[in-house]
């Protein structure tokens, strides 16, 4: 549910409030309670990502990065079985 930010006209009192999208506004000030209440427009929160399965590493690929961890992984496999000077070796 997403968190509304309350300012009250009449005495200047500010407050965040959890509700509902299809709630309809605060208008009654719990201070003063005056019915001079309106929502403001906050900044909002972050995206959270929450429990397992999200790490500091996903989606942190480049735009000219289309190679798979696996396929870099064994083209890396590849170089390897080369001889010392460059040549693939043979398998006879």
């Amino acid at each position: 549910m997403p968190t509304y930010e309350y300012r009250c006209k009449r005495c200047g009192h500010e407050f965040e409030e959890i509700q509902k999208i299809t709630a309809p506004p605060l208008t009654q000030c719990p201070v003063c309670h005056e019915k001079t209440l309106t929502r403001i427009i906050g900044a909002g929160s972050g995206l959270i990502f929450k429990g397992p399965g999200f790490y500091i590493t996903d989606y942190k690929r480049g735009a000219g990065d289309t190679q798979s961890k696996g396929t870099k992984k064994k083209a890396k496999g590849e170089e390897k079985s080369s001889s010392p000077d460059g040549k693939p070796e043979s398998s006879e």
